[in-house]
This record gives structure tokens, C-alpha cells and sequence, in this order.
């Protein structure tokens, strides 16, 4: 697995959540989580929730952080739910230690009754995809200001959530790598 951190201000519009991005982004051919930081306007044409799509929400902030997963080894779609639910209690963790009344639902984080987080997750013919963004600032939803995250601290905070989620995986491969299969009986 790569985990890679842009220095360079990206904008999420949801065409990041395509198969390879990481590939024609970066040349990444595995697993990888990235990284970076900028606003988020995600267009109808690119919701993959159909739930949102269908009640023509907007998914709109001018400064997130966001986080692309992309995973090879499965097109299972309960299998990368369960990887973003992980990933949303990672996240819940790391802010825990900033305020410890984050409430996670799901897939989602709330801070002061206010959602935090906007995530999606879904799969392809090669691959399956998690879009993870968390508001850096907002005027309506929840954001990190909120969490007691300075605009200063914002980058460590995105590079350890996507460093703790790297070494879960490489943690799991390597338990995949001791565990012998139960007997047959």
C-alpha cells in the first residue's frame, strides 16, 4: 500500500473517485490512500450516492480535507463499506484526541449536532474506492475549527489519519501472513 500527502491544493469535484486515479495522478498500481486539501463541489453527474443524487443535494465546501482508498484486491461492495466505516472510526480517533465528544453514525461524523464529514464508497470492474472529506471550515456544517484544529495543524492532522490508516493494512497483511487456517473436521 502507498500512502502519498499532496503539497498541492486540489479541488474534490468527485471525478477523483474514478478507478486509477491514483495511477494517472501519481503512476500508483496498488493499494494507496492520498491526501490533500481544497474545496469540494461535487456535481450531480459525479454522485455516486443516489440517495443525494435523487434529492439533488449538494456536496459544497470551500476548504476539506480530503482522503481517496483505493483497494485491488476485492470488488466486494459490504467489503469496502466495512474498510470506510473502519476508516470513519480511524478518523474519529485521531480527532478524539483534540475533543472527545466526536459522535460517529455510521459512515459519518458529528460534531456540537453538526455533521463533520462527507463519505462515499463504492466499486468497479478493478477496484474498490472510499472519498473520506472532512470540513476545514464552514459557516453551516461541522468543521475542524470547531474540533480545535488550527488551520496551522491541519497537514499533520491529514498526514497521521492517513498514516494510521497505511499501517492498520500493512498490520492486517502482515496477521493474514501468521494465521494458519482451522482444521477440517
Amino acid at each position: 500500500m502507498k500512502c502519498i500527502i499532496l503539497d498541492k491544493t486540489t479541488d474534490y469535484d468527485g471525478s477523483q473517485i474514478s478507478s486509477l486515479w491514483a495511477y494517472n495522478l501519481a503512476d500508483v498500481q496498488t493499494d494507496s490512500i492520498i491526501a490533500f486539501r481544497g474545496g469540494c463541489d461535487v456535481k450531480i453527474e459525479h454522485m455516486i450516492d443516489l440517495e443525494d443524487k435523487k434529492q439533488g443535494d449538494m456536496i459544497f465546501s470551500t476548504d476539506m480535507v480530503h482522503f481517496i482508498i483505493e483497494h485491488f484486491d476485492s470488488t466486494d461492495l459490504k467489503l469496502v463499506y466495512a474498510r470506510q466505516r473502519l476508516f470513519t472510526a480511524i478518523v474519529a480517533e485521531v480527532l478524539s484526541e483534540f475533543r472527545n465528544d466526536i459522535i460517529r453514525k455510521g459512515d459519518d461524523l458529528f460534531v456540537d449536532n453538526k455533521k463533520l464529514t462527507v463519505s462515499i464508497a463504492s466499486t468497479s470492474a478493478v477496484s474498490q474506492k472510499i472519498h473520506f472529506g472532512i470540513n476545514v471550515v464552514h459557516d453551516y456544517y461541522g468543521s475542524l475549527e470547531d474540533v480545535g484544529v488550527s488551520s496551522d495543524n491541519v497537514a499533520v492532522l491529514m498526514e497521521k489519519i492517513a498514516n494510521c490508516y497505511y499501517n492498520e493494512f500493512i498490520d492486517i497483511e502482515m496477521d493474514l501472513r501468521k494465521s494458519r487456517p482451522l482444521d477440517v473436521i
